[in-house]
């Protein structure tokens, strides 16, 4: 059995509904994993550098998912930043036994953020190819065949809706955590 810690951000902890309609309670409902859910509303990459240890350690899990950004994207943080600290978080991880697995975070309605939050999720993407790091494309999930967004998944043009937390919870491929 895996321990898994899910390190995030308001679309980890499953704001506003809470954490019983996140992408995360689907890992408690159907794999006999240990799941903790340490999403914190708000939380930027740099948030959740700081509280690693407390929040990821702690639990001495086999796997964490990282999914973070859109916060640092809100707030203006540098390209250079973000990314740096999401690499952080992966090396962190490493170092200390962990498999990391990165989530990539869900559109934005709104283009001028989507633009940078795209940069940020090709990088995801590539960082995770050349270093063999699982990821969990939440992303994709948010459109149809014909690449349209389905607004219906989003609740304010960033967080998901109910049927959003649901669509992103079909994105796991649970056999990254054997």
């Amino acid at each position: 059995m895996s321990r898994i810690v899910c390190l995030g951000d308001s679309i980890t902890y499953g704001y506003p509904y809470g954490p019983r309609i996140s992408w995360t309670n689907y890992l408690v409902e159907n794999t006999d994993h240990q799941v903790f859910n340490e999403g914190i509303n708000g939380n930027t990459t740099t948030d959740m550098i700081r509280r690693f240890e407390r929040d990821v350690l702690a639990h001495h899990p086999t796997h964490v998912v990282i999914m973070g950004g859109a916060n640092d994207i809100v707030w203006r943080e540098s390209y250079d930043r973000i990314v740096w600290n999401l690499q952080c978080l992966v090396e962190m991880s490493i170092k200390n036994g962990i498999k990391p697995v990165l989530g990539l975070p869900p559109p934005f309605d709104e283009p001028e953020m989507e633009t940078r939050m795209a940069r940020v999720r090709e990088w995801m993407r590539s960082y995770a190819r050349e270093n063999y790091v699982a990821v969990i494309d939440f992303y994709q999930v948010f459109f149809d065949h014909s690449g349209n967004l389905k607004e219906s998944y989003l609740l304010d043009g960033a967080h998901p809706t109910i049927e959003g937390y649901q669509a992103m919870a079909g994105a796991i491929d649970l056999t990254i955590f054997d």
